[in-house]
């Protein structure tokens, strides 16, 4: 099977024309729109575009997001995106990049998952709280047919699991990616064994994810043909998920046997990402249509058992046991901030009391990524 090119996928641009009708060119650089937006376009700063927040004139939102990109410490910040209300206040991307670019997901892809294995569990296919189906893990005596859905989905499955070790390629996803499991990225991470009761140790597992990609696409078809399997699960995430939502860019990756690779490997441009955030922000529902049952968003945002900051799938905005390094700013916002956390910086964090979701995607190393989250929720606190 083939899959997307990273460095085109990353470096992918086209002509972008800011459609809010022009007015005039102001010797700042910046054009005017209208009295409550402007735009800019310089190419030696990237492209944006602003517009008055709740507590926040386009001016303000400018000079707010201004030093992700311009400064040091936030760097490299390739595009940031946010919304209120369902509309766009602050849109920027960095030279080389625009609003077609596809970026690279990393594990916001795992929440990605977390929603196609809830549609299923809405048609009845799979329910949370029964054995995970793996037949692997079903033969009499193996403790991890103990293993259940939700337990998968909360991160504590006690599976066996080293991520982001130390060396890198010695770590099981990337292992699973990219070197020995690399061909059947499932069946690397499903062989692993217990080494925890399951349901009682958080363990972060991007192979996880993959995991249940693969329970997906085993529930829509018996075949191990790799074409047939990646076809089953792309028409899926077509017709349940990108269509009614309008992700056009949507471009999930698939390994050789025909499993997409839900825990790192979804490319969409910035607004595309922002789109799926507005999804969970209005509780799986777009444009009146309920895509996904409000009860599933209620259990995905709901904190697991063995850390209060991760739910279903997904960040939340809470304070983590000891040792266990902050996400997002728990300190500087309400609980019910949720997110998609991924590698290098990559991020959606949506507010539900102020209506907001925001986008941040670049190439930030995780061990200088916290003034990244912490700016983004300056900004957040301020709007």
């Amino acid at each position: 099977m083939t899959s997307l090119n990273l460095r085109s996928a990353m470096l992918s641009k086209s002509g972008w024309a800011i459609g809010f009708g022009l007015m005039a060119v102001a010797a700042t650089g910046f054009i005017a729109l209208s009295g409550s937006a402007i735009a800019e376009e310089d190419p030696a700063q990237g492209q944006a575009n602003f517009a008055d927040a709740d507590n926040m004139s386009a001016e303000a939102m400018a000079r707010a997001v201004a030093p992700l990109f311009e400064e040091d410490e936030y760097s490299e910040t390739r595009a940031v995106l946010i919304m209120q209300d369902g509309k766009i206040v602050a849109e920027r991307y960095g030279p080389g990049y625009d609003a077609e670019t596809r970026f690279i997901s990393w594990s916001m892809a795992k929440t990605v998952t977390g929603v196609l294995i809830g549609i299923m569990v809405a048609d009845g296919q799979l329910v949370l709280d029964e054995p995970a189906p793996v037949p692997e893990w079903l033969r009499p005596g193996d403790p991890r047919g103990a293993i259940t859905l939700r337990q998968l989905l909360h991160m504590s499955s006690g599976l066996e699991h080293v991520e982001a070790g130390d060396p890198p390629y010695d770590s099981d996803e990337v292992r699973a990616l990219f070197t020995d499991g690399a061909g059947d990225a499932a069946g690397y991470a499903k062989a692993k064994s217990l080494t925890a009761v399951p349901g009682e140790t958080y363990q972060y597992s991007t192979n996880t994810s993959v995991i249940l990609a693969d329970i997906i696409t085993r529930q829509l078809t018996n075949s191990k043909d790799p074409i047939i399997r990646q076809k089953a699960m792309a028409d899926f995430i077509r017709g349940r998920l990108t269509e009614p939502l309008g992700l056009d860019s949507f471009f999930p990756e698939y390994d050789a046997s025909g499993t997409m690779l839900g825990g790192s490997l979804i490319h969409a441009n910035a607004r595309d990402w922002a789109k799926f955030g507005e999804f969970l922000r209005n509780r799986g529902a777009v444009d009146g249509s309920q895509v996904l049952p409000r009860e599933y968003v209620d259990f995905m945002l709901t904190p697991s058992a063995t850390d209060p900051a991760y739910g279903g799938h997904i960040w939340l905005n809470r304070k983590r046991p000891e040792g266990r390094g902050t996400v997002m700013f728990p300190d500087n916002g309400p609980a019910n901030i949720f997110g998609m956390l991924g590698h290098l910086g990559q991020q959606i964090i949506v507010s539900p009391n102020k209506r907001v979701t925001m986008v941040r995607l670049g190439k930030t190393q995780d061990n200088v990524l916290r003034p990244v989250h912490i700016k983004m929720g300056q900004i957040l606190a301020a709007m």
